[in-house]
């Protein structure tokens, strides 16, 4: 186009016309500019006159056959791909993993790329294991590398050197992926609870293997257990995971100046968020905080626009609850550590449904076709609730391996030393929500 728009060419040949382009939009923008610069297009093999309406009616017909093809074409190499994901663990190519690369190995019989450790994978490893901690961010982790010298750099086209630097956004998504867990049952769990599809049995998860999370053709993502090694154990991974559900909770423009439970705190009512207002006397002397209640603007509304109740008060009554809560912890891991009530409700819930599955499939012999039905249907619906209790059994007792009051006890008891923001980090380590109504009250879902 360049040596179009200096005149030094005056017609380009092509074998056919989808040698110049199958896409029919792009070939009549490029053409048009050709035609202005005096610049014609022949084609060797279809020889058409197209300066009159037949022979660009011609032109534009195959045209449309070559871009038919092109999109055909690119639909077949979707297909294989998405049916060589679901039915293979090797590595389908494409994207660069980090940490990771692909060698070239022959398993059950069939040969393809395998992933496997590169000079990278401690980087992801010690990533994982600062990331875990309660007081450290993404920012922290960065610093850890630089101060450290590390190479935390990774191959990139669009940079002249070939390689860019990795930012948070980079390390956000690695600490995400489960291309480096080694996944075992509570993995399974995890990714089941969280609406992923998940081709393998439960018994592929043996606690060495790394996953692939594919988009399938209809847009959905799912998991397929691969060939290659995790780095990262699942106990860190899922305590990773945990940390950042948490974070996500909270949009890039929420600042924790206004209040340290900024994000946490939301309607009973409608689950909106309460906004903090505010209201001056004449002289702007006295400032007084109040909660508007952003679900009253929606189409349906909620009860009302501001509440009575205080974030002054919220804030206090929340403070006095945690401190209560870290108590509680640290008397429960001074005793001999027992199942709570809960646990043992959850247990003896997934012992009833088993004998009923139990008594049901022993009717199933003598059962006929409108019986067999109705057992069929009770028995996979009794499933899929011992599979939700399960979860939340594995739930529980992952959190509870994994509380460590003592990072939060000395900031706890400096309270008033204290910024906002690091307050509000103490906060979400803690917390879940606050749900407040003037009606109710403060009800607070911890997750520790």
């Amino acid at each position: 186009m360049s040596d179009a728009k200096d005149g030094e060419i005056s017609r380009i040949v092509v074998k056919k016309y989808d040698r110049f382009s199958r896409n029919m939009r792009e070939y009549l923008n490029i053409t048009n500019e050709l035609d202005n610069l005096g610049i014609s297009v022949y084609s060797l093999s279809e020889p058409f006159n197209t300066a009159t309406k037949e022979g660009r009616m011609m032109r534009n017909n195959l045209l449309n056959f070559a871009e038919f093809e092109r999109e055909t074409i690119a639909a077949r190499v979707a297909d294989a791909y998405n049916t060589k994901a679901r039915e293979t663990g090797f590595y389908q190519g494409g994207k660069i993993y980090y940490g990771y690369v692909p060698e070239r190995r022959t398993i059950n019989g069939k040969t393809g790329s395998v992933l496997v450790p590169s000079d990278k994978a401690e980087v992801i490893v010690k990533a994982y294991e600062l990331y875990k901690k309660n007081d450290v961010s993404l920012a922290n982790v960065i610093d850890y590398f630089k101060e450290n010298n590390i190479d935390i750099t990774q191959p990139s086209k669009r940079s002249k050197t070939g390689r860019t630097n990795m930012d948070r956004s980079h390390f956000s998504r690695l600490l995400q992926s489960p291309l480096y867990v080694r996944a075992d049952k509570e993995v399974y769990s995890y990714l089941s609870s969280k609406g992923y599809e998940i081709i393998d049995d439960v018994s592929a998860f043996n606690g060495v293997n790394g996953l692939f999370r594919h988009t399938g053709t209809d847009g959905c993502d799912y998991i397929k257990v691969g060939y290659h090694e995790g780095l990262v154990d699942s106990e860190t991974w899922l305590a990773v995971q945990d940390k950042k559900s948490h974070n996500s909770k909270f949009s890039n423009n929420l600042t924790a100046k206004n209040s340290w439970l900024v994000g946490l705190v939301k309607c009973a009512y409608c689950g909106y968020a309460l906004n903090i207002t505010y209201s001056y006397n004449v002289s702007h002397t006295i400032c007084w905080r109040y909660y508007n209640d952003a679900g009253y603007y929606r189409a349906k509304g909620c009860l009302k626009k501001r509440l009575k109740l205080r974030p002054d008060d919220v804030e206090k009554a929340v403070f006095e609850a945690m401190k209560e809560r870290l108590e509680s912890i640290k008397i429960a891991k001074k005793e001999s550590e027992k199942p709570d009530k809960e646990t043992e409700n959850i247990k003896a819930e997934i012992i009833r449904i088993d004998d009923e599955i139990k008594k049901l499939m022993d009717k199933l012999a003598n059962a006929d076709n409108i019986l067999f039905d109705y057992i069929n249907e009770r028995v996979k619906t009794l499933h899929s609730k011992k599979i939700s209790f399960e979860e939340k059994l594995q739930t529980k007792s992952r959190k509870h391996k994994q509380i460590d009051t003592k990072p939060l006890e000395k900031p706890m008891s400096r309270w008033k030393e204290l910024t906002v923001d690091e307050k509000h980090d103490i906060a979400i380590t803690m917390i879940d929500v606050v749900y407040v109504s003037d009606e109710n009250g403060i009800d607070i879902k911890f997750s520790i």
